[in-house]
């Protein structure tokens, strides 16, 4: 797919919740994989504790994890072949602040020595860049969920993958409904201007910090921070 209706074609969306925020040490608990209406998803036993604070967020205990989860070598694997898949057929997966998810993953797929993702080959988009791009000094936040209100797109169910995942999908296609000039790029163009635009935004928000007396570093990298 190379076209510039990218925003009406055919999007896988991809979304994880996790053990925590650092991607080299947290692990995947639960990962969905949408299709249309197809879901693909997966609960993980991630091998360690899984701590109050995340549980919190999704809801998903380390007891229970551990009693009906999947093995993370075999579901790791499966979502592997589906992103490869996905790249190899050129269909665009959306997948919302994917420097997070992607990077994870990736990192999960050498804890298990299984074959990486062909990134380079993978067409992502992000709608969190795509949103901060088209409308750059809108004030709010800008999670998922305060992305979706104002895209009047449904999220209901927040914070489980595939919920997460079907609404990153629609919000990438309201995006590309109301701003024009996203929408008349194709996908190969799209996707690499986001690299550039997330770099861009990176850097703004380094210097904001540098200007409050904070130290932080933001990672230009995108949609791959490793």
């Amino acid at each position: 797919m190379d076209d510039s209706t990218w925003h009406t074609g055919p999007l896988l969306g991809f979304d994880t919740e996790t053990t925590g925020i650092d991607t080299t040490t947290a692990r995947i608990v639960t990962a969905a994989i949408v299709n249309g209406d197809d879901v693909a998803s997966w609960l993980i036993n991630p091998g360690i504790d899984i701590p109050a604070a995340a549980s919190n967020v999704h809801g998903i205990s380390t007891e229970h994890a551990r009693a009906n989860g999947t093995e993370p070598a075999l579901a790791l694997s499966e979502i592997g072949r589906a992103l490869t898949k996905a790249a190899e057929e050129d269909t665009p997966v959306v997948v919302y602040r994917a420097g997070y998810d992607l990077t994870l993953l990736s990192h999960e797929l050498d804890r298990y020595s299984l074959p990486q993702v062909p990134w380079e080959r993978l067409k992502v988009l992000d709608p969190f860049v795509l949103d901060k791009k088209a409308d750059k000094f809108r004030r709010g936040k800008r999670t998922l969920s305060a992305v979706c209100t104002h895209y009047d797109v449904d999220l209901s169910g927040a914070h489980s993958a595939d919920a997460d995942a079907r609404a990153a999908v629609s919000l990438a296609r309201a995006i590309g409904q109301r701003h024009k000039a996203l929408a008349a790029m194709n996908i190969t163009e799209l996707h690499t201007a986001q690299i550039a635009w997330h770099a861009d935004d990176a850097a703004s928000l380094e210097a904001y910090f540098r200007r409050q007396g904070k130290q932080e570093t933001i990672d230009r990298r995108w949609p791959l921070q490793r």
